[in-house]
């Protein structure tokens, strides 16, 4: 039987709030804030999930009170995952993926939005796609393209 997941799910893009924009240097001077929230939204991710699926479950034997507990305690949890993603969202970047950990920086690149990505473990923000390419269509950084974002920020 297929479940519905009630945990809050990464923004869209049909936000009508602008996100600010980033150069490469930025995006990776915001990182290690970002890498400990982003950390902290993964792990309290897998709670929040293995609580709902433990609301969902018939399971005999179990009391309307500890259903109600559980309840409580997945609400309590899922607040603590949203507030998670606010600190994300008050840094300017966008959580795209709840389990990989996988974040978007917003630039300007030639005169167009573009996403410049990271994802949980990676050292640097090294990668940008196309807004709506999302993660398969990622390519490396190079001098050019960063340069490049330096100078569309400095005229913005």
């Amino acid at each position: 039987m297929e479940q519905t997941r009630t945990a809050p799910q990464p923004s869209s893009r049909k936000s009508p709030r602008r996100r600010p924009l980033f150069t490469v240097e930025k995006a990776n001077r915001a990182l290690p804030l970002v890498r400990r929230i982003v950390a902290d939204i993964v792990k309290q991710h897998k709670k929040v999930t293995h609580l709902e699926d433990k609301c969902h479950m018939r399971r005999p034997g179990v009391s309307e009170e500890e259903q109600a507990r559980l309840g409580r305690q997945y609400s309590k949890q899922l607040d603590k995952l949203r507030d998670l993603a606010e600190e994300l969202t008050a840094i300017g970047c966008e959580l795209k993926d709840w389990r990989q950990g996988l974040i978007d920086f917003a630039a300007l690149y030639q005169g167009r939005e573009v996403d410049l990505c990271w994802r949980l473990g990676e050292e640097r923000v090294d990668h940008w796609h196309e807004v709506g390419a999302g993660f398969p269509g990622r390519h490396v950084i190079d001098e050019h393209f960063s340069a490049e974002v330096a100078l569309c920020a400095g005229q913005v």
